[in-house]
């Protein structure tokens, strides 16, 4: 799958199976500087372009206006250069041998996309500091031989949840999808993955919490942690993989890039996840192929997600779909396009939605209903050098240009149901 696999992978972050956007068998893997031990790589990436939401500045209680379900730099007002990324990874990896052996991982992040990743509320898009440094994950890696070999994971390591990865050059898209914005960053504690065969391969592991380095709850009362599981079906020919990915949580978790009263899953309506009490339940199932008769030109994609969110206060379900497309049409250029739907079934996670009555209140309380479709153009016209060209459409109830979360403001701050218009360039440089 030589010039589609390059074009889509990108991403540093390690997973699998193979033939995904989750994985980095990607266009950088075979660039790296080694160092004097043998087998650490030192690798990376340079992320810098523009962008322009035509939603423009407005009115809103945290200051100007943004695009519900996005985060940022993918709303910021108007025209706006933006250095997404540095990106350095340090890695010595395990061989392929089944025998006992160790290796580590670390990967650092600086410029724009680091700052948004260490606080992931719904700030002003006009707060972006490119000088942010975001450790993304640094971890110790084992193998134990055992059967065909028992892989772990100790440390901190990024989310097993979506299709869609945090390093924006190993997606097909430029700006992140409203999906994976929902799950989980990263993870402190334990993981481990055995793959049965080339077709089976499964992941199973305890940590932390969602985006926590603590095992503190909400309010800092009790203590916490989460049970992550992966199941991985890979089709014979490697050209479609099905992965099914669950997270369970016994307490609410707190992020402590922010404080103790503000949960690891990001909401526009804290109170109901600030809670001394409850659980949460996120599964994600996601897929691809890449038909044969297409000859590695093709590639079709999906990722779905249900959440729900129960505490002493409320109980809050999130559920989402969408759907990928790309056609290579040669070694240097591609086309991909991205569409998606995004719900809930009360304000508890995105806030109010609908008109102010004459009590002040919304009329509408019913959670949200996002879609966005957007069009993606790659040139890989040098070695290691990758340009994109996007187009995005935002829409959905009350989601475009106020602050629709907040119930006692002015009527102003609800906005519009959109469209909202984005288009952005980027070019990269990977080393």
């Amino acid at each position: 799958m030589s010039a589609l696999v390059a074009a889509l992978s990108l991403s540093l972050a390690d997973s699998s199976p193979d033939v995904s956007a989750k994985d980095t068998k990607k266009m950088v893997q075979n660039n790296f500087v080694e160092t004097a031990q043998k087998g650490v790589k030192l690798s990376g990436y340079v992320d810098a372009g523009y962008s322009y939401n035509f939603a423009g500045s407005g009115a809103g209680p945290s200051g100007g206006s943004y695009v519900q379900g996005r985060f940022q730099n993918d709303t910021a007002q108007r025209g706006d250069f933006n250095l997404y990324a540095v990106k350095f990874a340090l890695e010595k990896a395990l061989t392929s041998e089944n025998k006992a052996q160790a290796g580590f991982r670390a990967d650092v992040m600086i410029g724009e996309d680091a700052y948004y990743l260490q606080n992931r509320l719904f700030n002003s898009n006009t707060e972006q500091n490119s000088n942010a440094l975001f450790l993304e994950q640094a971890y110790v890696s084992i193998r134990a031989p055992v059967g065909n070999g028992w892989d772990f994971k100790v440390g901190k390591f990024v989310s097993i949840l979506g299709y869609e990865v945090i390093e924006r050059p190993a997606n097909m898209n430029i700006t992140y999808g409203l999906l994976w914005q929902q799950f989980p960053l990263y993870y402190t504690g334990v993981l481990s993955s055995y793959k049965f065969d080339d077709y089976l391969d499964a992941k199973l592991g305890v940590v932390n919490g969602s985006n926590t380095d603590n095992n503190t709850t909400t309010l800092e009362n009790g203590d916490g942690c989460a049970v992550l599981a992966a199941l991985n079906v890979t089709a014979p020919g490697g050209n479609a993989n099905w992965s099914n990915n669950f997270q369970y949580s016994t307490n609410p978790e707190n992020n402590t890039a922010t404080n103790s009263n503000e949960s690891s899953i990001v909401s526009s309506a804290g109170q109901y996840y600030n809670s001394n009490s409850g659980r949460m339940f996120i599964y994600n199932s996601w897929g691809n192929w890449a038909p044969k008769f297409a000859n590695d030109k093709l590639l079709f994609a999906f990722d779905t997600v249900i959440g729900n969110y129960s505490s002493s206060l409320s109980a809050t379900t999130w559920y989402g779909a969408g759907a990928y497309t790309k056609y290579q049409f040669n070694d240097w250029f591609y086309l991909a396009g991205r569409g998606e739907y995004l719900g809930s079934n009360n304000a508890g996670k995105f806030g109010a939605q609908g008109a102010q009555n004459s009590t002040n209140t919304y009329s509408h309380n019913t959670g949200v209903n996002l879609w966005e479709w957007t069009l993606t153009a790659g040139f890989n016209v040098i070695d290691n050098l990758l340009i994109r060209a996007e187009y995005r459409l935002d829409w959905g109830a009350q989601s475009v240009g106020g602050q629709s979360g907040y119930a006692t403001v002015a009527p102003s701050y609800l906005g519009s149901s959109g469209p909202a218009h984005y288009a952005g360039a980027e070019v990269v440089y990977s080393f």
